[in-house]
């Protein structure tokens, strides 16, 4: 049986664990604990890694990681990205500067992302429309990236197999 890695990443709150969690054919790992960043509600954040596997109807099967959220855990990002397939970037439409949050996670994968196939997860779209997904794909276009966009929930398990068939989608085409 091949096995391929996939990278999810992107800002504390964007959904990596709950979507990591929703694919998952068996109960993932995590290294969540008790948040301590006040700059954030959240209760619980990943300090490490997330981590849970896909079956494919092809028998191949996905390994799925998840980063932490933390530019101070950043790291472990290349660590992690080591031999990835590819990288989703979940964003979190709802925060203040989601646009910058992306930039960020671009910039941090830089190195990833000359080799690999990306594609970016955008939720919470249905209640903050700004900015809207046009606004992502003129944000990428003025950087010269092209790089598919889709909105997303990430507790609905075919809405995150959906950025995962897009992503082995790219995979196949550079094949």
């Amino acid at each position: 049986m091949r096995e391929h890695k996939i990278l999810i990443t992107g800002t504390m709150g964007a959904g990596k664990t709950t979507a990591v969690t929703a694919i998952s054919d068996s109960p993932p790992i995590t290294t969540d604990v008790t948040n301590t960043d006040r700059s954030h509600s959240k209760a619980k954040t990943t300090v490490g890694l997330d981590f849970g596997t896909v079956q494919l109807d092809s028998g191949e099967r996905l390994r799925v990681f998840g980063t932490p959220g933390q530019e101070r855990f950043d790291f472990l990002w290349s660590v992690l990205a080591t031999n990835a397939l590819g990288i989703i970037i979940l964003v979190d439409n709802s925060r203040p500067n989601p646009l910058q949050d992306l930039s960020t996670y671009l910039e941090g994968f830089s190195k990833e992302l000359k080799t690999s196939p990306c594609v970016i997860g955008v939720g919470r779209t249905d209640t903050h429309t700004n900015p809207s997904i046009d606004d992502y794909a003129d944000f990428l276009f003025q950087r010269e990236q092209l790089i598919p966009i889709l909105p997303v929930d990430v507790r609905q398990r075919a809405d995150v197999l959906l950025l995962i068939d897009s992503l082995l989608m790219q995979v196949e085409a550079m094949d």
